[in-house]
């Protein structure tokens, strides 16, 4: 684990640095602390999410944990972090400020402060800048960030969070987002779109409440915006023609629809909304795509494998170690001279019988996921990759002492879900492969040579221990299979028709209250969709998190967007929420008519 103050390092990385390439900072590095706040692997062999505090105090920084929380707790139920998040390292660094909120916030001529990340809103206090872009300094933001160990540009994303309650944030190389906001955990994987996933903004404007106007450059690079229609998207199969006249994860159908890249009109997006164009919904399944594979290939599938620079006897034992997506298994196929001969982790060469000589043997590791059909993303290393071995069956194997034992594992400090993937790996004796026994609640069950997935023993509401075993070793995990709880409040609707589905009725405005509780600490996430649109995350009232959503025929204008728009008529409302485990509870409904 990754713990303690960060000291020794610091002097490295600022002696490094030129005097004139070194920010004014507002604290000495050495006084920053790395808080380890999920470990799946040694960071070298993961995706490093490292977030920076700006503008906390030593007094502040119990609000920065609760705001990293909430943000980590989002990001964690949009796909396709949900599903890779066992690839993820996070580590927050905490900074403490000697001043607290950062420079021009919320006005440009607000205070400059002075912090160690020197960040700003207004595109960094300038006179022509945008007042909800938010800047950090890049300089200082990677000294600060290198304080964790292993990690490097190449095998980590940065994001910098400001101790503000005003709108803001920015997707440059560094991802930076407002940490108090009511739709802050919501401003960060949007930004992360851009610098992780080089998304683009489906925005059809560039100032709020001013037409795009419209495009007239040529065919976009941007994956998800286009000139072409959908029948020569299909016809030259281009952009995301193979998605076309699916329902899209944020709603609506995946087609073509105008305006994006800051243009209202003369170029299309796939979906009506979605997280690139409208904070609280998913992304779609093009961007989602795009997504998967940037955060695949920060990470290598295979992680560890047999020696191969030499060639092996055919008396021995292969393996490999591969990642384990929390929600799904990856694909493990063996071949010997181009023929299948087995799947799984390991392959017994004694028992293949070979004839006497030389013989290649390959193994292949795919991510089947449903996130992806382009063929060049999933033959892609970030979605499949290979070691191959040449076998001699000359060659003796000398005997090794290799006790039965555990390696590495899903983290057993937290519950998993009820529908996770559990997974260890174990040490790898020459000659044999230690079989894994599993067991919930004291009684075996089956599961797969190296993990389980929980989703197919359709477990019954509660708490579940779960153990492996191999030889006299054993690691056990909390399994938290309760779902979380929604109660829905709504004000100015009055109840016309109790029954299973409440109806109500409202002449005007309504306003509707989602409260998530569980059963265990942590952040609950809740949910909402309109007449079966897209599932949409509650964040309160865009205003202020501790107010009610607020639904009026037309919707309500705030800097330039429209909230709460419903319409007249009769509609159906839906509600869910997500607990810290990734359970996620049955939708409730109602009807409500606006009159």
């Amino acid at each position: 684990m990754w713990t303690g103050r960060a000291t020794v390092i610091v002097t490295a990385a600022v002696t490094a640095l030129s005097s004139a390439a070194m920010p004014v900072l507002a604290a000495d590095p050495r006084d920053a602390t790395v808080v380890p706040v999920q470990i799946t692997g040694h960071p070298a062999k993961r995706f490093n999410l490292v977030v920076l505090g700006d503008g906390y105090t030593a007094a502040d920084m119990p609000e920065f944990r609760a705001h990293l929380a909430e943000h980590l707790n989002d990001l964690w139920t949009i796909e396709p972090f949900k599903s890779y998040r066992s690839y993820v390292n996070v580590y927050a660094v905490e900074i403490p400020s000697g001043e607290s909120g950062v420079s021009c916030d919320p006005s440009s001529s607000s205070p400059r402060r002075t912090t160690p990340l020197r960040m700003a809103f207004w595109s960094g206090c300038r006179e022509d800048g945008i007042q909800r872009l938010l800047t950090v300094d890049s300089t200082a933001a990677k000294t600060y960030a290198d304080l964790v160990l292993g990690t490097n540009a190449e095998n980590r994303q940065i994001l910098a969070l400001a101790n503000s309650d005003t709108y803001g944030g920015a997707g440059g190389a560094y991802a930076t987002a407002s940490g108090g906001n009511a739709m802050s955990a919501l401003i960060a994987p949007h930004e992360l779109g851009h610098s992780l996933g080089g998304l683009n903004d489906e925005y059809d404007y560039y100032q709020r409440g001013v037409p795009g106007g419209t495009y007239s450059g040529p065919e976009p690079e941007s994956v998800h915006h286009t000139l072409l229609t959908e029948r020569e998207m299909r016809s030259q199969k281009k952009k995301w023609w193979r998605w076309l006249g699916e329902r899209s994860e944020s709603g609506g159908v995946i087609g073509r629809y105008e305006g994006g890249l800051y243009f209202s009109e003369g170029v299309w997006r796939p979906s009506r909304h979605s997280m690139m164009k409208t904070l609280g919904y998913y992304f779609d399944q093009v961007a989602r795509e795009q997504m998967t594979q940037r955060i695949s290939a920060k990470v290598n599938l295979i992680q560890a494998h047999t020696r191969n620079d030499a060639a092996v006897g055919d008396d021995r034992v292969l393996w490999v170690e591969t990642l384990h997506p929390s929600g799904h298994q990856l694909s493990v196929s063996w071949t010997v001279d181009g023929r299948v001969v087995g799947r799984g982790p390991n392959l017994d060469l004694s028992r293949l019988r070979l004839k006497d000589g030389t013989h290649s043997v390959q193994v292949k590791v795919s991510d089947p996921t449903g996130f992806v059909r382009d063929p060049a993303i999933r033959s892609s290393p970030a979605l499949t990759q290979t070691r191959t071995w040449t076998v001699d069956t000359n060659l003796t194997t000398p005997p090794a002492d290799v006790p039965a034992d555990f390696t590495s594992s899903t983290p057993t400090d937290k519950p998993v879900g009820g529908e996770s993937v559990v997974y260890v790996e174990t040490t790898h004796p020459t000659h044999d492969v230690p079989a894994v026994r599993w067991e919930i609640d004291g009684r075996r069950v089956k599961g797969g040579d190296r993990d389980i997935d929980l989703g197919r023993l359709r477990l019954r509401k509660g708490a579940h221990q779960l153990v492996a075993r191999v030889g006299s070793k054993s690691r056990s995990w909390t399994i938290d299979a309760q779902p979380p709880t929604v109660d829905y409040e709504l004000s100015g609707a009055r109840p016309t028709r109790p029954g299973r589905v409440p109806e109500y009725v409202a002449d005007g405005p309504f306003t509707m209250r989602l409260t998530g509780r569980d059963d265990r600490p942590g952040v609950v996430v809740t949910e909402f969709r309109v007449d079966g649109d897209g599932w949409f995350n509650y964040f309160g009232w865009p205003t202020d998190s501790s107010a009610p959503w607020s639904f009026t025929a037309e919707g309500t204008m705030i800097d330039g967007l429209t909230y709460g728009r419903l319409g007249k008529g009769r509609h159906t409302v839906e509600y869910r929420a997500i607990d810290p485990a990734g359970n996620i509870a049955t939708p409730g409904k109602f009807m409500v008519t606006l009159r």
